[in-house]
Formats: C-alpha cells, sequence, structure tokens
C-alpha cells in the first residue's frame, strides 16, 4: 500500500491527496484492479516440443556434454544437421535450467566469514604455525605461536621438529593455565591446517570451555594478526635466512619474542608494549605521556599549532573482520 492509500484511509482521499502533492486520479487508478495480461500466442515459426526435446537430448549427449552451444552447433553442420538457432539453444538450456556447467562436477562449500571482537585482553585468542628453515635443505623447524589479538602478546610458543595437534594441545593447556582463564572466556581463532581442525584438539578446546574460530580456506585476511606477527619477526636483523640447528632456533625465538612481548612499542596500540596492554599498565603510561606534553605546551604553547596535543589512545576493540555499516535512508513525506 502507498503512502497515499494508507493515509486516505484515515483522512479521507481528497486531503490525503492535497497533503501529499498527489492527483485524486492516480489514486484512484491504482485502487483499480488490473485485468490479467492476455497470454502471448505461439509464433508460428516457433520450434515444437518435439523440436526442442531433440536439442536438448543432443546438447546432453556424452560427446557434447563438455562443449559450449557454439561448439556443439558448429559440429552439427559439419555433419549436415541443423536442429536450431544458437539463440534458441541457448534459451532451451535456460528453460532446462543448464545455462551452466551441465557435467556433475565437484563445488566448494560456502563457508561463513568469521567475525570476532575483543575488547580486553583474554578474550580472543590467535594462533599458528610457521617454518623455520633448518641447516640444509628439506630440514625445517615448525614454530607454533599463541597471541592475544587485542593487547598482541605472545600467550605462549613452542619450537618442534613436525606439526602436531597433540604439541598445539598442550601449548594451549599450558598457556590457558598460566594466564588463569575462567572457562567459556576466551576464543581461539586459527586457520584451517590439520593441526588446527583435529578431533584432539577440538577434545581439549572443549574440555577447556574455548570456543574454536576458522578462517575460510584460502583466505589468509581471515587471520591478520598472525599472519603480522610472523612478518614482524622475520624483517627483524636478527633473524636468519637459515638456522644452525634446533638450539639456534629456540634461541633466536626466545630473545625475539622477549623483544615482541616487552621492547616492540607496536603502531596499532598506541606505541606501547603488548605487555604494557596485556596486564593493565598502559592507562599509566599514556598518562604520564600525557603530562609531558602538556609541560612542553604550557612552556611554548605558540608551537603546537593546532591547540593542546592529546596523547594517541587504544582502540576500544580490536575486530576480526569487523561488521560492516549499515546505511539506513529515512524516507519523510512532505
Amino acid at each position: 500500500m502507498s503512502a497515499a492509500e494508507s493515509l486516505a484511509s484515515e483522512v479521507g482521499a481528497l486531503a490525503a491527496c492535497r497533503a501529499l502533492d498527489v492527483s485524486r486520479s492516480g489514486l484512484y487508478r491504482r485502487r483499480r484492479p488490473r485485468p490479467a495480461p492476455k497470454p502471448r500466442p505461439k509464433p508460428d515459426r516457433a520450434l515444437s516440443e518435439e523440436e526442442q526435446q531433440a536439442v536438448i537430448d543432443a546438447l546432453n549427449t556424452e560427446e557434447f556434454a563438455d562443449l559450449a552451444p557454439p561448439q556443439v552447433y558448429t559440429k552439427l553442420l559439419d555433419r549436415g544437421i541443423y536442429l536450431a538457432s544458437l539463440r534458441s539453444m541457448y534459451r532451451i538450456l535456460e528453460r532446462h535450467d543448464q545455462v551452466r556447467e551441465r557435467r556433475d562436477v565437484r563445488r566448494h562449500p560456502r563457508y561463513s566469514k568469521p567475525q570476532l571482537v575483543a575488547t580486553a585482553p583474554n578474550q580472543v585468542w590467535s594462533w599458528d604455525i610457521t617454518k623455520l628453515l633448518g641447516p640444509q635443505k628439506w630440514v625445517h623447524y615448525h614454530l607454533y605461536v599463541l597471541l592475544d589479538i587485542f593487547s598482541r602478546l605472545v600467550i605462549g610458543w613452542l619450537l618442534a621438529e613436525r606439526e602436531s595437534a597433540e604439541l598445539a594441545t598442550r601449548l594451549i593447556g599450558e598457556s590457558y593455565a598460566k594466564q588463569g582463564i575462567a572457562p567459556g572466556a576466551v576464543t581461539l581463532h586459527a586457520d584451517r591446517g590439520t593441526a588446527m581442525t583435529a578431533k584432539t584438539m577440538a577434545q581439549k578446546l572443549a574440555d577447556l570451555g574455548i570456543s574454536e574460530s576458522h578462517s575460510r580456506p584460502r583466505v589468509s585476511n581471515d587471520n591478520p594478526f598472525s599472519e603480522s606477527q610472523f612478518k614482524t619477526l622475520k624483517y627483524r636483523p636478527e633473524f636468519p635466512d637459515r638456522f644452525d640447528g634446533y638450539h639456534h632456533a629456540e634461541s633466536v625465538s626466545r630473545e625475539l619474542f622477549d623483544w615482541y612481548n616487552n621492547d616492540h612499542q607496536h603502531s596499532a596500540l598506541a606505541f606501547l608494549t603488548p605487555a604494557d596492554v596485556h596486564y593493565g599498565r598502559a592507562a599509566g603510561i599514556l598518562a604520564e605521556r600525557q603530562l609531558v606534553l602538556e609541560a612542553a605546551y604550557a612552556k611554548t604553547p605558540e608551537r603546537f599549532v593546532n591547540g593542546k596535543p592529546r596523547v594517541a589512545t587504544l582502540p576500544e576493540a580490536i575486530y576480526i573482520n569487523p561488521p560492516t555499516k549499515e546505511v539506513t535512508i529515512e524516507v519523510v513525506a512532505q
């Protein structure tokens, strides 16, 4: 029902049409029942049902099932056969819902986009495994890293010579106990590697009360924090192209994670370290920075052309795939 019809039912047609500046004749015309459209007559030159069936049978033969209609059309012409025009072939295929791959092929399932939000530490953890090159070709080590996405703190890490769901569950269980997490408080996000989707992993997480979340296949953006953290470590000057052995890789990893947690001032965290944010020291540090800025402003205010300076603040929430903003359009009748 239109706005004019709705208003007319309350105040009458004349008053409604004057208020909305629409014609009464148009309102009455819309109220009149519309006659059903007459069926379109079938043209004399249209293909009969038998001829259409012959076309669809030919297109679906084993010989032509893999070919596009133009190829089938041409091959039939080469054999002295004309069944229908190329456009008619497409119309017949569309009528039978076959304007697609006509063979039975495997189709990938649709995976839902993971959407997670953390407003404080120990709400959402992300974990992944990266390979470190060993002293010789085909020799490498697996570095397991567990990360809090709000504070970017490396909660725990493990270096091993193989990828294993059992090792991953041990790392998660130890980190869970070390942080003193309440059951059901943490969501654990990972990609779809074999260790991440193993049944032993799912059982361990269920025992700990940890919810699981997984990236979509072949979508690296669904696990951005772990990927970014690996890049930060591997671009450090002390990170070698190859490690001399397991103990060398373990020693370098320990030093890098200590630097990352306690010394690395993260640009997304108002240039605070992950440890400062994770263990609640951020507010005090930012307040001290603000006092320094205010003292500098009081001394030489003319140097601050944009007014009193403010320190950067921490984000209120960290997202994996933030929700899209919906635009609401409000229509006001005049």
